[in-house]
């Protein structure tokens, strides 16, 4: 398939680097770490040593400084070879940028050093039980005492929720300020009065640790606060459009993956005298998928460009959200029905395909809200 991002001799280099790391390194476990709900921690570790994970980040702080289409690379391979538990493009691209750009030196010292080894592994804590998707409306309190700040609430829905040894926190400051009021901390492994609930079992995505965080008086330094006093949901709304381009990012090589493993399924499978490719029925579907690949393939590049060009594209980011994780699920379902029986077996990846792309049309931001996102673009 034909792109039109300007990747150089260097990002092919890593490319194919990379692409046999995921090979070699997370396709033949990744069935143990389905049965345990659960990517090892080393994984992650190696992946830092190797020089995989946050490569935006600068060399002062320990990283490589390499542009986005590194995190795209990233991103594309890890959903093309179907490891998508393996979060690494959450850890890298949607949590630590979070440091990268709000923290103060002495914070992106602290911490990014260990983000891009792969020793300290992200998550960000925003969804709440009775909030979902509406931040203006999280209950979490963050009292100021002193030189520290003591929080009280509760997260669920929260990725690397088991492995996270940081975790960004969504917290309201002033609760009479409304969306004003939220301000974001830093709370790190090991604070008294911070517990992780048990391990939530999903229906699909096994691999990625899902877990509900508590914090009851939980007492965090004035010092682990980001972005300033008031300034969170600000900061959660300038990040979203990274986050949700590395979604639907995730979805479009998803789907791509679905038409390969159909493809090379359809041309082996013999039914009624005949390969099961040289039915119209299979020949028109297979047809309809890649052609909507096609079309989302050049969507998303066409946003990757803008995005690092600076250029504001919410609107747009929205609607690549919406509709690729809608098609990315079209596509898993009408390819898992070419597999006939074999596509229920868990034994065939399509199977893990299938399960994986419901949640996203769910994470991120559901359809839904980018919807509603999208009509008030439109002025409604």
């Amino acid at each position: 398939m034909e792109r039109m991002l300007p990747f150089t001799a260097e990002h092919r280099m890593f490319r194919e680097s990379f692409s046999k790391f995921v090979a070699n390194e997370l396709v033949p476990y990744y069935q143990e770490w389905e049965d345990n709900e659960i990517v090892p921690r080393k994984i992650f570790k190696k992946m830092g040593n190797y020089g995989y994970l946050c490569t935006w980040v600068e060399e002062e702080y320990g990283g490589p400084g390499g542009d986005f289409l590194y995190s795209v690379i990233v991103a594309e391979e890890i959903n093309r070879q179907g490891v998508r538990g393996v979060f690494s493009p959450l850890h890298s691209d949607i949590v630590a940028p979070y440091i990268g750009t709000y923290g103060t030196n002495e914070q992106k010292k602290r911490w990014l050093p260990g983000c891009v080894s792969g020793n300290t592994i992200l998550a960000v804590a925003m969804t709440e039980p009775g909030a979902g998707s509406d931040l203006a409306a999280i209950r979490t309190r963050a009292v100021k005492n002193g030189d520290t700040y003591i929080i009280n609430g509760s997260k669920t829905f929260i990725s690397n929720g088991i492995l996270a040894d940081l975790v960004v926190v969504a917290a309201k400051t002033d609760p009479a300020a409304g969306p004003n009021g939220i301000t974001l901390f830093v709370v790190e492994r090991g604070t008294p009065g911070f517990e992780r609930g048990k391990q939530i079992h999903k229906i699909g995505l096994h691999a990625q640790d899902t877990a509900e965080l508590f914090f009851e008086d939980c007492r965090v330094p004035a010092s682990n606060m980001l972005g300033g006093e008031g300034n969170g949901f600000k900061c959660l709304m300038n990040k979203l459009q990274q986050e949700r381009l590395i979604c639907s990012l995730g979805s479009q090589s998803s789907a791509e993956r679905c038409l390969e493993l159909t493809l090379n399924y359809v041309k082996d499978r013999t039914i009624f005298g005949k390969p099961l490719a040289g039915f119209q029925n299979t020949q028109f579907t297979l047809a309809e998928i890649a052609a909507e690949i096609q079309v989302g393939r050049s969507f998303v590049d066409s946003l990757i460009m803008q995005h690092i060009a600076g250029k504001n594209i919410v609107q747009e980011v929205s609607m690549a959200k919406y509709w690729l994780s809608e098609m990315e699920n079209r596509a898993a379902s009408r390819c898992l029905q070419l597999f006939g029986g074999y596509g229920y077996c868990k034994e065939y990846e399509i199977s893990r395909m299938f399960t994986d792309a419901r949640v996203q049309t769910i994470y991120a931001g559901t359809s839904e809200v980018m919807k509603l996102i999208i009509s008030r673009g439109l002025g409604l």
